[in-house]
This record gives structure tokens, C-alpha cells and sequence, in this order.
């Protein structure tokens, strides 16, 4: 008889921070009977979406040097994100502790230095931390860089392996989207869809309107802007 697979307690977390729910992701974290592996996740994706937030100052003075290393590489990411005039001393510090053997391997710390180096535009660098997966957010974070890097085929290579895992798996629904998004002609409408399906299943969030091109998102708004500008239309009511 097959076993029963345990509960996934950060389910509706990890959706949330997935789908751009960043304060609910916030707000109801407080869950009881977690695993130590299973917290120190859970504090990750709190903090992450601070950092979501533009909340750097408080992840950097809550994360103690004691922390452990994906929380440390957490910190990491709201220190690089919060001082741009000293960024250098922070990848010199995340180039370190991806060199050192006990740690260097560690999912989330390979997963915020593909963050780090797709911020620089140094896609290599990138995918040398990032292209083995090992998570879905790993796999996620592939398709994005080979999609900046107009590599569409790479991206549709990636998105095959999530789909193998997991099909219905949110960041396997929104890598498809943004698959269908670089390539476009018919495939945005297959994108459009996706998003309407995330419209109806959960809350409202800025990525889900922005991915249906909602004209009320900043985003939209400034691509209505720049598109505007290409066919040499008025962009006032935009601004």
C-alpha cells in the first residue's frame, strides 16, 4: 500500500511569495509544527518578501551572523539590493562562500547568487550557480536567465524539466507564461490564460494583473508609455 505523502505546510506561503502576495506571505507565517529545515524555509521566504517589499534595513538587522546559510544568503540579497555604491564587497563576499565546500552547494544560496548575477547581467556567472536545479525556484530562475539571454530554446528545454515534475506546479505555470511572453505572436494568448487562471483561483496581485497587461499597474502603464513613444502617440494619459 503506498504511503501517504506528509502535509505540505508551506504550500500557501510559498504561493503566496510565488504569485506576488508578498504581505500575506507576511502575515500568515506564523505556522506551527514545523520541521527545523522546514522553518529556516519559511524564514527565507518571509524575508524574501521584505525584501519584496523594499523592507532591506530589516532583514539585514533581524539576520544574525548565527543564521543559518540560506538565511545568510538571504541577507545577502537585501545588503547587495539596499547599497548599489557598494555592491562589489557583497559578490566578493557571496563568490566566497559559493567557493567554500561546505556550504558553496546549498540551493538557496546558489538560487540568490543567480539573483545577484542576473541583476548584473552577467548570465554566465549565473548559470554557473544556478543551471544544476535542485528546486523548482532554481529551475524558475533558468528559464528567466536564458529568456534575458534571447536563448528561447534553452528556456523551453528548462521549462520541459518542470513540466516532468510537476506540471501544475505554480513557478511551472508562470515559467510557461514568460516562456510564451519572450516568444510571442500566439503564444500570448496561452500566457493571457494562465494568468486569467491565476486570477480566478487566487488573490489579485501586481504580477498577475501586470501578466494580463492590466492597465492599472505601474508596469503596463509604463510599457504603454514606451509603446506609445515607438508609434510617436501622445503617452500623457499614461504618465
Amino acid at each position: 500500500m503506498a504511503v501517504a505523502a506528509a502535509p505540505d505546510h508551506l504550500f500557501h506561503l510559498r504561493n503566496n511569495f510565488y504569485l506576488g502576495s508578498f504581505q500575506a506571505a507576511i502575515n500568515n507565517s506564523d505556522l506551527p509544527n514545523l520541521s527545523p529545515d522546514d522553518a529556516v524555509e519559511r524564514d527565507c521566504l518571509v524575508y524574501r518578501s521584505y525584501i519584496a517589499l523594499g523592507s532591506y534595513q530589516l532583514v539585514i538587522n533581524e539576520i544574525h551572523s548565527a543564521a543559518a546559510t540560506p538565511l545568510q544568503a538571504v541577507k545577502l540579497l537585501a545588503l547587495y539590493l539596499s547599497n548599489p555604491h557598494d555592491k562589489e564587497s557583497t559578490i566578493a563576499s557571496l563568490k566566497e562562500w559559493l567557493a567554500d565546500p561546505a556550504i558553496g552547494s546549498n540551493a538557496i544560496l546558489r538560487l540568490i547568487a543567480g539573483i545577484v548575477f542576473m541583476h548584473e547581467e552577467d548570465y554566465i556567472e549565473a548559470l554557473k550557480h544556478t543551471n544544476a536545479g535542485g528546486t523548482m525556484e532554481l529551475h524558475a530562475l533558468n528559464v528567466q536567465i536564458f529568456i534575458k539571454m534571447h536563448r528561447s530554446d534553452y528556456a523551453e528545454r528548462q521549462l520541459r524539466v518542470m513540466q516532468q515534475i510537476d506540471e501544475d506546479h505554480t513557478l511551472t505555470q508562470l515559467a510557461n507564461a514568460w516562456l510564451n511572453l519572450a516568444v510571442g505572436g500566439s503564444k500570448i494568448q496561452e500566457a493571457y490564460l494562465i494568468f486569467q487562471d491565476f486570477s480566478e483561483k487566487y488573490p489579485m496581485t501586481g504580477l498577475i494583473l501586470n501578466g494580463k497587461a492590466d492597465a492599472k499597474d505601474p508596469e503596463t502603464l509604463a510599457n504603454l508609455v514606451v509603446c506609445g513613444l515607438h508609434l510617436g502617440k501622445s503617452s500623457s494619459r499614461y504618465l
